[in-house]
Order: C-alpha cells, then structure tokens, then sequence
C-alpha cells in the first residue's frame, strides 16, 4: 500500500457534492500525509501568518498564542499569498474511456474535474487567488483570479457542469486554446494545466510553442499529462475484433489489438518522450498521471511546487 491515505471509494460515492468530496479528498490526502515517511514535508493549512515586530497588534489571535506560545495575525482575504490559475481540457478525448464516468471509476475529464476541486480547496485554506480556464476547441471559459466565498462556489458550478453533461464531438484544439489563455495571464502565477495533450494540429513544435508561452511573464507551470496508463500506453486489450471509434470526429475503425499494439505504444512512448523533453527545456513540470492511481499523486506534485514558491 502506498504512504499516503487511500481514499475509500464507496465513501465517496456517498458524496454527490463536489465540494464535500474535494473536502473529503484534502483531509484523507493530508491524514496519511503526516503518517508518511516525508516527516520533514509540512503541509500548513494555517488561515494566520506570523507576527511581524513592529506591526499592530490588533488581528493578533491571543488563543493560538496560548496555545502555541508564538504570535499568529489573523489572515484576510485580501493578503493574498499567490495566484494559480487551473486549466482544464474538457475536449472529447478527455471523457474516455467512458463518457458515462463516475468518481469511483473516472474517466480523465472526471479525473480531472475532482483533483481540480481539491486543490481549490487547498488554495482557499491558503487564502489563495484562483482562477479556472476552460477550453476544446475553444476557450469557453477564463475567469479572473479571486479569493472569495462566492467566487469558489462559482468555480465548483463550472466544475460541476463539466461533468455533468458531456457535449459529443468537441475537438481539441490545444495550441490555439492555451495562446489564448497565455495572452490573458495577466499576473504572475502558479499555471495548473490538466490534458492529454491531444491536439489536432499537424505540427507537435506549434503544442510545444504554446506550452512556452505559458511561461511567459515567469509563471510557474505544471502540466498534469492525465492519461488511463492501461489503455492509453500499454493497450491492454484482449487479442479480439474491436471497433474504435474516435471520441472527437465519430470515425471508426475495426481490428485486433495485436494487429497495432507494437506501433501504437511505439508512438505514444515517442509522444510523451518528446513532451517530456520539452517541458524540461522550458522549465515546466511534467507529471504523468494514470487516473487509476487516485488523486494522491497530483496533490503530492502540487504541494512541492507550492513549497517551493513560499
């Protein structure tokens, strides 16, 4: 068994809330975080900042400093210690391999959707601005950055919506979508990017160039490769006739596993090697995610790169 806490899923199953399940998701993940080998990785969820000498003393919390013996303020929601901003590929390729998913057996958009809610509340606690990108074939949603109650609840709406209703046939049009989203970072953030990175343009260097531009104005970036590792790398499928059909333009074709196996998983290793090496060029943080894992990963992976902009 893993470190970290395994999330129960027929706990969450309980939960149609996406709120209470991300809530669900944070408390697990940092529960067997503290029981974990990282004894020196602290996960602060503290909503107070250390006293500076010499500042009032008026929004100093005198029950934490009996407690703790040290000099808490009370944080408001306007000392905003960073700003993420989450995009999400919600194209046709993002609800495999079921466009019927649920949180005890997700496809990638689902996946992604509830690490999604999960690190909006964690950037909440922290009294972290967070804005959400949306985008297919198009950019369908860019929202400013914002600490507040009402804003989260928006957020999680939009979230809700995604997986709520899956509209067919939406082409992925990663390069154009994520231009534009880079054009509209205005201010230096942390850029959470969650996609398989299937795009439909004809050249791979046009994807890598809109990866750089996410880097533009010195964002920090980590790009979430969400893919289901059985059957999107290894192509774990029995050695008898299927009909595939593409998720994005209803083509269909008919074979046997075993007739492509080789050549596809040579493509999709070429694929990820070459993503995996442009993002290093570029300083970004690539994580491959298999959305059969559980969320644990990704929540790991986030809570470093924040670490390391304190």
């Amino acid at each position: 068994m893993p470190f970290f806490y395994m999330i129960n899923q027929q706990q969450l199953s309980k939960f149609e809330n996406l709120e209470l399940l991300a809530q669900q998701v944070v408390e697990g993940f940092i529960t067997g975080l503290h029981k974990s080998p990282f004894h020196g990785f602290s996960v602060e969820f503290s909503e107070h900042r250390l006293y500076n000498k010499g500042e009032s003393t008026r929004h100093i919390d005198w029950k934490l400093y009996a407690r703790s013996d040290k000099l808490f303020v009370k944080r408001f929601e306007e000392e905003t210690n960073l700003r993420c901003r989450i995009i999400i590929d919600k194209s046709s390729s993002m609800y495999f391999p079921n466009p019927e998913s649920s949180f005890e057996n997700p496809n990638k958009i689902m996946f992604s959707v509830l690490c999604a809610a999960a690190l909006m509340n964690i950037l909440k606690k922290q009294r972290d601005a967070v804005g959400l990108s949306l985008f297919s074939d198009i950019v369908h949603l860019h929202t400013r950055e914002k600490t507040s109650q009402t804003h989260h609840r928006f957020l999680l709406h939009q979230l809700e919506k995604i997986v709520a209703k899956h509209e067919s046939l939406q082409s992925s049009r990663v390069t154009e979508s994520l231009h534009q989203i880079a054009d509209n970072i205005h201010q230096r953030s942390l850029v959470v990017l969650f996609s398989d990175m299937m795009d439909n343009s004809e050249k791979s260097d046009d994807l890598f160039s809109a990866l750089q531009h996410l880097k533009f104005n010195k964002h920090e970036v980590i790009l979430f490769h969400v893919v289901d590792k059985s059957k999107e790398l290894i192509f774990d499928y029995e050695n008898r006739p299927y009909k595939f059909v593409d998720m994005e333009t209803n083509e269909e074709v008919k074979l046997s596993p075993n007739q492509i196996r080789e050549q596809f998983t040579k493509a999709s290793e070429q694929f990820l090697n070459s993503l995996k090496l442009k993002c290093a060029q570029y300083q970004i943080d690539f994580v491959k995610v298999d959305i059969n894992k559980g969320v644990e990963h990704v929540l790991l992976n986030f809570f470093k790169k924040r670490s390391k902009l304190k």
